[in-house]
Parts: C-alpha cells; structure tokens; sequence
C-alpha cells in the first residue's frame, strides 16, 4: 500500500473549475453568441458577461492544473515533496523527546520528520475542515502512516488558534504553510502560540508565506523573539534556490515563502 499525501490542489477544485467553465461558455453561446434566445441590448449584455466569465475561469482552470501538476507527489516537478523534505530536515527531535506538527492535513511532514528522528514520537494536529474538508482526514493521516510504516506518530484534533496542549509540552514544533490561512488572526501571535507549547531548549522550523503584508515586520518579531531569550532565529527565503526560484515561487502564488527557525 502507497501512502496518498492527497495534492495542495485537489482534482476536485481543478474539476469544479473547469465545470464552471464550460457553464459560462455554455450560457454565453446560448444567450449572447447565437441570438437564439436573446436580442439586442439584453443578448450584448450576457455576452459580454459570460463571455468575460468564461475567459476569466478558464484562466483559473489552466493555472490550477498547472499548479495541481506542480505539487504532485506522482508528477514530475513533486514541488510538494521538496518542501515537506526541506523542512523536516531542519526538524531535529532528542531521542526519548516529542515534536508537533500544527496543520498536518495528510500528514505528509508529520510522518517525514518522525522518519528522520525514529528515537522520539511525533504528533500531528489539525482541525481537518475548512476548504480541505473531507480531502484531509484523522484516518487518512494514520493510513499514511501505516503505509510508509511508521509507527512513532500519532494524530490529534488542534486549532493553531489555541493549540490543546499544555505550555512547554514538545521538544520541537514545526509547520508548513499553515497560519496564512487562518483567516481574520494575527500571524505574529500565531506563531507565539505555536511557540508556547514548546519546551526551553527545543527547536522550531516553520515554514508559510511570511510576506509583510501578512506577517507585519519579522525582522521586529525575531529581535522580540532574541530579547526573550530564543537563539539562532533566523528567516530563511526558500524562494532563493532552498525550494523554488522566485519566478516559479511567483506563478504558484507562493511568493514570500520563507522558514523561520531557531532555538527556544
């Protein structure tokens, strides 16, 4: 049995695209292209609209495709893997130790980072709902698990919000691409929260779009981070070369991707 880390752009939202697609043009042929409805003001009108509509759409679908053959584990780019690998090798748990994945979704960094540290435990959490609901699952993660046999992992239900765990309860927190899509909150205290749960002396690599327009000033949020006693933090830009170029970081719609880490 293979595992199925599923694709950061399920087929589903390609297939929804390109039904929607084919709808437009659909009413724009009916109802502004061939005049067999529609007349004068009302049929220039629709096929204005839905003319618009269909390019528009068709636009998205072509980018997701493309996207959705960027991230997959089974294409030829696997831009997926590549990160999930990266960051679990910055992920270093002490043996007898435990770390946490916020945001698991399928599990994929949980169990790579339990892969590289067989001697400690790792945990995944996660709320699985939201726009990956029923595409990332508790069961599809302890599949993918069993399938790569892995055993030191397991998986728990968390909001990165307000994480359900005591502070200083893990030796090393990491994430991937996680608190950009938590709406309406402040990313800088996300990442405090995260922090929170980790123990003085433990490690952390987290990795998301930490553009300024999202994050604020993380040149200030890591000199805040050193004046409380944290060591090594640093911003790593993984769109120079570490995961992707800046162009291909630019298509994706994954400027700004940087990997904070350092030492608590």
């Amino acid at each position: 049995m293979k595992p199925d880390y599923k694709n950061w752009v399920p087929k589903s939202m390609v297939a929804g695209l390109a039904g929607g697609t084919v709808l437009v043009f659909l009413l724009f042929f009916l109802l502004g292209a061939t005049g067999l409805i529609l007349h004068g003001t009302p049929r220039l009108i629709c096929g204005i609209v839905f003319g618009l509509g269909t390019l528009i759409l068709l636009f998205f679908t072509i980018w997701m495709t493309a996207l959705h053959r960027t991230f997959d584990y089974n294409g030829k780019r696997k831009l997926a893997e590549t990160i999930i690998d990266g960051i679990a090798e910055k992920v270093s748990v002490p043996d007898g130790g435990t770390g946490l994945d916020v945001g698991c979704g399928s599990g994929a960094l949980t169990i790579a980072c339990a892969k590289r540290n067989p001697k400690a435990a790792m945990v995944g959490c996660d709320i699985w709902s939201g726009g990956y609901k029923g595409v990332y699952t508790k069961e599809l993660c302890k599949t993918n698990a069993e399938a790569e046999g892995v055993a030191n992992v397991s998986f728990e239900e968390g909001n990165a919000i307000h994480l359900p765990f005591a502070d200083e309860s893990f030796d090393a927190v990491t994430s991937n691409y996680v608190y950009h899509n938590v709406a309406g909150q402040d990313k800088q205290k996300l990442l405090m929260e995260t922090l929170r749960v980790l123990k003085k002396g433990g490690t952390f690599a987290i990795h998301d779009l930490m553009s300024k327009a999202r994050y604020g000033d993380m040149d200030v949020f890591m000199q805040k981070l050193r004046d409380e006693g944290y060591a090594d933090v640093r911003l790593i830009d993984t769109t120079d070369g570490t995961f992707m170029g800046k162009k291909e970081a630019g298509w994706l719609g994954l400027g700004g991707s940087a990997l904070l880490t350092g030492k608590k």
